[in-house]
């Protein structure tokens, strides 16, 4: 870059340096006016050059306060296509451009990014706490929708197809179930008429949780540290702003008695539920999340060795529907072992899934999955989140979410004086501070319990 200094008053100077051309070829200056404390105009003017220099510096490294006018909105754009999506997991990519959509970019998008100070984010985040700023309400089908439906030469499957949605939910919506934003949002795209006409929202959606606006100040930290990094800016203002805090719930989960009944209960299940009873009891068994379990395939059955390799993720993100991954790190790509008898049960829905295939062997659509539709396409993880709690509930057995059979798993095995290290190896987790921290309180009652058993032994008699 090269600049230049122009005495402006008896102890100004102003400073001016050539930045290039802009898009439309227009030469680009930037300039800054400086005082300086020099007596003779030798000592000024070099003062002034030494002032010019530091000014280049600034201006090359990016760090020059109103170097840019990117706004906001204009940054998180860039971001999202140079940086987020090819970094980051399409399910995290699906939620931060939500995130960005729905409330940061309409609250603070059109300021400059180099304007954005700390007290901005504390007040966006004390907006967030407020009623009526969540987007998760559930919406109604309207008459509007019903007919939009009727008229469009599209069938249902095709339209859930383009939403990005499962056949069976838009069927739930045109019976008058409740459907989600995202829901509404998708179909009312394809449809073609505004969300707004097509469905209403029911009831008044409570605040956000602190966890939600945690979200939001990871997404902007994220952002601000890209930007810190591209020296577009100097510093990063969610880095002066302390997030919300998170109180961290005990891990819902089910003792062993609970278990034992549930086993009991899945055992009077109807054989056309077997590929259920099966992803339930493999749930337990190994403690593996519900993407991880709808990621499995058969090549990835060791039955000789009693184990499971996992190397891959099956996942729903609004707008594109089921897709595969690898898992986001080393740690959870792993082998786990699995108890003999649970070995000797997938054998049987392996046989099971055989007779299914050869009885639609016509409209068989080859997938290799352990767990799939009735025409063997890969599950929607959806699908056995809501089975879950229907089976409980027709056997009279405590509400728990499918997520808590992996905590139920690993209460288990620290009931049974497992050591940390290994379960947190066998549940895919980074570090064992992680599991510490989630089971802290389980780990708590295991060590008490060992204390007691040994208490008879010192006490004195």
């Amino acid at each position: 870059m090269a600049g230049s200094i122009e005495r402006r008053g008896q102890n100004s100077w102003r400073l001016t340096v050539s930045c290039g051309f802009d898009g439309k070829k227009n030469r680009v200056r930037k300039t800054k006016t400086i005082t300086t404390t020099a007596k003779s105009e030798t000592a000024a003017r070099k003062e002034a050059e030494k002032e010019l220099a530091k000014f280049i510096a600034e201006l090359e490294a990016g760090m020059f306060i109103g170097a840019t006018k990117l706004t906001l909105a204009g940054f998180a754009e860039r971001w999202l296509k140079e940086h987020a999506e090819k970094q980051l997991a399409p399910k995290t990519l699906a939620r931060y451009k939500e995130l960005l959509e729905s409330r940061i970019i309409p609250a603070m998008g059109h300021l400059r990014l180099e304007q954005i100070k700390p007290l901005h984010l504390v007040e966006f985040y004390n907006n967030l706490t407020e009623a009526g700023v969540r987007l998760d309400g559930k919406y109604l089908a309207q008459p509007k929708f019903l007919e939009a439906i009727k008229i469009t030469s599209m069938e249902t499957k095709e339209i859930a197809d383009k939403a990005g949605i499962d056949k069976r939910t838009l069927s739930s919506v045109l019976k008058g179930k409740l459907a989600s934003r995202n829901v509404a949002m998708a179909v009312s795209k394809v449809l073609g008429i505004k969300m707004e006409e097509a469905f209403t929202l029911q009831g008044e959606p409570e605040p956000l949780s602190n966890s939600t606006i945690l979200h939001h100040h990871r997404l902007l930290s994220s952002l601000f540290t890209q930007a810190v990094q591209w020296q577009i800016i100097a510093t990063n203002p969610a880095a002066r702003v302390k997030p919300p805090k998170v109180k961290r719930k005990a891990a819902a989960c089910y003792d062993e008695e609970q278990t034992a009944a549930l086993l009991k209960a899945l055992d009077t299940e109807p054989e056309a539920n077997f590929g259920y009873k099966t992803i339930i009891v493999l749930a337990i068994a190994t403690g593996l999340r519900r993407g991880e379990l709808m990621g499995l395939e058969w090549d990835d059955v060791n039955f000789d060795k009693c184990t499971l390799d996992v190397k891959r993720v099956s996942q729903y993100v609004s707008g594109q529907g089921v897709i595969t991954k690898e898992p986001k790190n080393e740690t959870n790509m792993r082998l786990v072992s699995v108890p003999a008898s649970v070995m000797a049960l997938l054998k049987k829905y392996q046989a099971w899934q055989r007779e299914e295939k050869a009885s639609r062997i016509n409209k068989w659509k080859g997938s290799n999955r352990l767990f799939t539709t009735w025409d063997g396409q890969p599950m929607h993880p959806d699908t056995i989140s809501k089975w879950f709690p229907q089976f409980l509930a027709r056997h009279n057995l405590p509400h728990l979410n499918f997520h808590g059979l992996r905590h139920t798993s690993t209460t288990l095995l620290i009931g049974q004086g497992v050591h940390a290290k290994t379960i947190s190896s066998r549940l895919g987790h980074s570090n064992i501070s992680t599991t510490m921290d989630i089971y802290a309180h389980h780990l708590k009652s295991a060590d008490k319990e060992a204390a007691d058993k040994l208490d008879g032994l010192f006490a004195v008699k």
